[in-house]
C-alpha cells in the first residue's frame, strides 16, 4: 500500500500560494497598463479637440456592454439635480458585431434651455465609453413642453448616454450641465461596466460670456440661427480673430449667408443647413484658438524660466566674484600690515621670508602645472578611448560623446543593440574613474509637436542613463535631460541636418579631466 508523506501537503500549498502570487501581480499589471492606457486616451481627446486642462472637470457613470441581435433592449434616461421633472429612456440595437449601435432616445420635462443660464440654447446628446472618451451623438431640440426625440448611430457598442445643455450644437466636449444620463433597468440586456472618469467643460467657460448677443429667441425663427450667431461670437471672445482667423472667416462667411437666406425669408431647411455649418465652422475656430493660445503660453513660460534662470545664475557669479574679491582684498591688506611691522623690526628676517614666500610660491606653481599637466593627459587619454567607441569631441564644459539618431529606431526611444554595446564599452571605461560625472541629454529635429519631441528626447535619455546604472555606474554621477528640438547642430530644412540633430549626448566632466561639476548641465 502507498501512503503519502506528510511534507506533500505543505509543498503543494506553497505551489499554490507561488501560482496565486503571479496571477495576482498579472492582474495588478494588466489594471496598470489600463488606467496608463484611458490617461493617454483622454489627454489626447483634450489636445484634438483645443481645451486647456484648466477648463475641464470630471465625472463618473456606468456603460451597458449591448449584446447583437437581441432585438433592442431599452434604458432609462434619468434626470439629475439640474432638471428633477425631466425623464426618459434609449433603445439600444445592435444587428451585428460589425455593426454600428442605433441609439433612439426619447426625452419629457426638459427645461427651455436658456432656464438653466443665458449661455445655453439646446441640448446635446452624447455616448461615453469605458475609457472616458465622448461623442457628440446629436442635437436635442425639445417642444414646448420640454419633449424631444433623436435617432443616432455610433460605433461603439459599450456605452453610457447623457444629454448636456450647450450654448451650440457643434461642441466637441460636453458641458458640466449634465440633464439626464443613462441608467441600466432590470430588463435591460447587456453588461454593466463602470466608467472611468470623463471630461466635461466648465460652465464658467460660457458663462463669463453669458449669451453675447443678449438676445431673447423669437420662436418664428429657427433656433440654431441663434446657435449659429452664438458659436461664432463664442469664437471671437476666445481670440479666434487673432489666433485662427482663416477658420473664423469662414464662419463668419458662412453666418452672412445664413442671415442673407434668412432675411430672403429662403426655407427653413437651407436656413438651419448654413446655421449648423456655421456653428460647426466656428466651433472648429474657437478649438483652434484655444489650442494656439495654449502652446504660445508654453512658449512664453519656457522663455521666462530661461530668462529667469540666466539672470539668477548671473547675480550669482557676480555675487561669488565679488566676495571673492573682498576676501582677497582682506587678506592683501593683513598681509602688508604684517610686512610693514615686520619690516620695521627686522629688514633681515622680512628678506628671508621674501625668498622663502617665492620658493614656495615656486614649488606651489611647480605641484600645479604638473597637476594640469596629468589631467590634460588623462583627457586625451579619455578622449582616444571613448572615440574608439563612439564618436567625441573636446569641449569645455567636458568630453562630449555623440550618440547619433541611427542607435535608436524612428521615433523611438529603445537602445538597439549596436547602442547598447557601445553604451556597455564606455561604461567599463568611466568605472576607472569613479569622480567622473555623465550629464545625458537627448534632442530632436523639428519634425513633429514640441511635446512630442520634448517627450521623446527626453525618454531616450532617461533610457540612456538607465542602461549606464544598469551597467555599474553610480546613478549619483548621471543625469539625463531632453531638450527637445532645440539647440540644433545643423538646419532641419535636409535629411541629413535632421539626422545630425536627433542624437543623444553624453557630456563627460570632472575635476580630475579639468572641467568642474555641473558645467555640463544644459544645452
Amino acid at each position: 500500500m502507498n501512503t503519502i508523506s506528510p511534507d506533500v501537503p505543505a509543498v503543494i500549498s506553497k505551489t499554490r500560494q507561488k501560482l496565486l502570487a503571479v496571477i495576482l501581480l498579472g492582474v495588478l499589471l494588466m489594471l496598470g497598463c489600463m488606467q496608463m492606457a484611458v490617461a493617454q486616451d483622454q489627454a489626447a481627446q483634450q489636445q484634438d479637440e483645443g481645451i486647456p486642462a484648466s477648463a475641464l472637470t470630471t465625472k463618473t457613470v456606468q456603460a451597458v456592454g449591448y449584446e447583437v441581435n437581441v432585438g433592442g433592449t431599452k434604458v432609462s434616461m434619468v434626470p439629475t439635480d439640474l432638471a428633477p421633472g425631466a425623464s426618459g429612456d434609449a433603445k439600444v440595437a445592435i444587428k451585428s458585431k460589425a455593426a454600428s449601435a442605433s441609439v433612439d432616445i426619447s426625452v419629457k420635462g426638459l427645461p427651455v434651455p436658456s432656464s438653466i443660464g443665458a449661455e445655453f440654447l439646446t441640448y446635446v446628446a452624447w455616448v461615453v465609453t469605458p475609457e472616458g472618451r465622448t461623442g457628440n451623438l446629436g442635437e436635442v431640440l425639445v417642444d414646448k413642453n420640454g419633449n424631444a426625440k433623436l435617432s443616432a448611430t455610433t460605433p461603439a457598442q459599450t456605452f453610457s448616454l447623457i444629454v448636456t445643455a450647450e450654448p451650440y450644437f457643434a461642441v466637441r466636449i460636453p458641458s458640466e450641465m449634465v440633464m439626464l444620463q443613462s441608467q441600466p433597468r432590470k430588463d435591460t440586456v447587456g453588461k454593466i461596466f463602470p466608467v472611468s472618469q470623463y471630461q466635461l467643460m466648465k460652465r464658467a467657460q460660457y458663462q463669463k460670456l453669458g449669451n453675447p448677443l443678449a438676445l431673447t429667441p423669437d420662436p418664428k425663427i429657427p433656433i440654431q440661427v441663434y446657435e449659429a450667431r452664438n458659436s461664432v461670437e463664442i469664437a471671437k471672445a476666445h481670440g479666434a480673430e487673432k489666433y485662427s482667423p482663416e477658420i473664423l472667416e469662414k464662419a463668419t462667411a458662412s453666418l452672412q449667408i445664413m442671415e442673407n437666406a434668412l432675411a430672403a425669408k429662403a426655407g427653413k431647411d437651407a436656413v438651419i443647413a448654413d446655421a449648423r455649418q456655421t456653428a460647426q465652422f466656428a466651433e472648429d475656430a474657437r478649438a483652434l484658438s484655444v489650442l494656439r493660445q495654449d502652446q504660445q503660453r508654453i512658449v512664453q513660460e519656457r522663455e521666462a524660466a530661461a530668462a529667469k534662470a540666466a539672470a539668477e545664475a548671473k547675480a550669482q557669479a557676480e555675487a561669488k566674484a565679488a566676495e571673492e574679491a573682498a576676501e582677497a582684498k582682506r587678506k592683501a591688506d593683513e598681509a602688508a600690515a604684517a610686512a610693514k611691522a615686520k619690516a620695521d623690526a627686522e629688514l633681515a628676517a622680512q628678506e628671508a621670508a621674501t625668498k622663502q614666500a617665492e620658493e614656495q610660491k615656486a614649488a606651489a606653481e611647480a605641484q600645479k602645472a604638473a597637476a594640469e599637466k596629468e589631467k590634460a593627459e588623462l583627457r586625451a587619454k579619455l578622449l582616444e578611448q571613448f572615440n574608439r567607441v563612439l564618436p567625441t569631441t573636446d569641449t569645455p564644459k567636458g568630453l562630449v560623446v555623440n550618440m547619433g539618431d541611427v542607435l535608436f529606431d524612428t521615433g523611438k526611444a529603445d537602445l538597439r543593440p549596436p547602442a547598447q554595446l557601445a553604451l556597455a564599452k564606455l561604461t567599463g571605461i568611466v568605472l576607472n574613474y569613479p569622480s567622473l560625472h555623465l550629464a545625458i541629454n537627448g534632442y530632436t529635429d523639428s519634425t513633429g509637436t514640441p511635446q512630442f519631441n520634448q517627450a521623446l528626447s527626453q525618454k531616450r535619455a532617461d533610457n540612456v542613463l538607465a542602461f549606464l546604472t544598469s551597467q555599474g555606474l553610480d546613478p549619483g554621477s548621471l543625469t539625463s535631460q531632453g531638450f527637445g528640438e532645440s539647440d540644433p547642430v545643423a538646419s532641419n530644412d535636409t535629411a541629413q541636418g535632421r539626422q545630425a540633430n536627433r542624437r543623444v549626448e553624453i557630456v563627460v566632466s570632472g575635476e580630475v579631466i579639468g572641467t568642474k561639476l555641473g558645467s555640463a548641465q544644459g544645452q
